[in-house]
């Protein structure tokens, strides 16, 4: 038997590795996604194949991440809950697709995760495998009643690590646990399960990777041009970026001015809360300029259908359907919307703050002669005011005329 595994190098991978091959008497491939994890790769090749895999297959899927993801995802919006900005879950279809891949590649009979059986991440893997592959076979040590009876705890997990001499650094006492990619850093468990427990105080300033706390960001603002061509930021000040460029750049901005953190207390998809703390300064800078894109471009009523279904794409994206039909078919409705989000955005970013500076559009929809409030002509008439509240008020004034005749003398 051949299986591919989704490996981070951790220990819950490293363990589910050497399980695998053990009870399985399998091969075990491990694969790695680079989306952006940055240090957290290096070595990783070694400790693969030091802890058991036939062989460690890591691709860079950063820029197919950016442009095929993260910018469809911000074409349609999205924002979960109203706050979340869907960093983890929008990795995890790619991950799941270039693990099909593989595994077709290799001949492989299986695939595998290390998500728990709380967590979304199973339901998203194993959602998007359905959709690309059903025929093969999805392994998910952690809902195997074998493998929590031998691995009750952490404790357990590290023995043993240090019995097989698999290589990972952990220890029994974790105050956090941490998950990053080219859009943000989720921070989750240990210390951060008490939901009164205050992550932006000074003993938790270590915790954050990208961004500095707002109160230590600088005294002066610094304003920066987002420049978009239907839908999709194209240039940063001027300079036309690649959708990763855009992403790496905006990163590094936002989180020099402290942008982007943000503390919630979210509905997962198997039906818990979970707190989360989250770093996402390019995403949240992305996010704000495509709106302020849109409030000039895009038709009153068009804008409004494509908010209402933000709701819904979030929901696919967060419970795992990217590859779902209906994801697919809300898709082509946004980029229909977006064919005029053409312009340039100007921000103003200050101690964790984004402040629209200025926007302009060859399609602006805005007119100033009709907007003006002097005296001049314009295609609007005042007038034709009247006749329209008097439309609209009919209803209201029937309703009321109702009331007044059902009400006792």
């Amino acid at each position: 038997m051949k299986i591919i595994l989704a490996y981070s190098g951790g220990l819950d991978t490293s363990i589910i590795l050497r399980w695998l091959k053990e009870n399985y008497q399998a091969e075990v491939i491990a694969f790695c996604a680079d989306i952006g994890q940055e240090e957290e790769l290096t070595g990783l090749q070694e400790k693969a194949l030091r802890s058991g895999a036939s062989k460690c297959i890591i691709n860079d899927l950063r820029e197919e991440f950016a442009r095929d993801f993260i910018f469809p995802m911000f074409q349609a919006g999205a924002i979960y809950e109203g706050q979340y900005f869907l960093g983890t879950s929008i990795a995890r279809p790619l991950i799941a697709k270039r693990m099909v891949e593989i595994a077709r590649a290799e001949k492989a009979d299986a695939i595998a995760h290390g998500a728990t059986g709380k967590g979304n991440d199973q339901v998203r893997f194993e959602l998007a495998a359905a959709a690309l592959a059903p025929e093969l076979e999805v392994i998910a040590p952690w809902r195997d009643e074998r493998f929590r009876k031998q691995f009750p705890g952490r404790a357990e997990m590290i023995a043993f690590a240090q019995k097989n001499k698999i290589p990972v650094e952990a220890s029994a006492e974790k105050p956090y646990s941490m998950d990053r990619n080219l859009l943000h850093i989720s921070y989750e468990s240990g210390v951060l399960e008490d939901p009164w427990f205050d992550a932006s105080s000074p003993e938790m300033r270590s915790m954050y990777k990208l961004s500095v706390a707002p109160e230590d960001a600088p005294d002066e603002p610094e304003y920066v041009d987002l420049g978009f061509d239907a839908g999709d930021c194209a240039a940063v000040n001027g300079k036309k970026l690649s959708p990763l460029g855009v992403l790496q750049m905006l990163n590094k901005l936002g989180g020099k001015h402290g942008i982007g953190r943000v503390d919630i207390v979210e509905n997962r998809f198997v039906g818990m809360k979970s707190r989360g703390v989250y770093e996402t300064p390019g995403g949240a800078i992305l996010h704000f300029a495509h709106r302020q894109m849109e409030s000039l471009t895009m038709d009153r009523e068009v804008m409004h259908l494509r908010d209402s279904l933000i709701p819904k794409y979030s929901g696919l994206v967060y419970n795992g359907f990217w590859f779902s039909p209906e994801r697919e078919a809300l898709q082509a409705l946004v980029i229909e919307t977006q064919r005029d989000v053409t312009g340039v955005v100007r921000l103003k970013l200050y101690k964790g703050n984004i402040i629209v500076a200025g926007r302009k559009s060859p399609k602006s929809l805005y007119d100033p002669e009709i907007a003006t409030m002097e005296g001049r002509a314009s295609a609007y008439d005042q007038s034709d005011a009247t006749g329209f509240i008097r439309l609209n008020a009919l209803r209201l004034k029937l309703r009321a005329a109702l009331r007044r005749s059902r009400s006792p003398v």
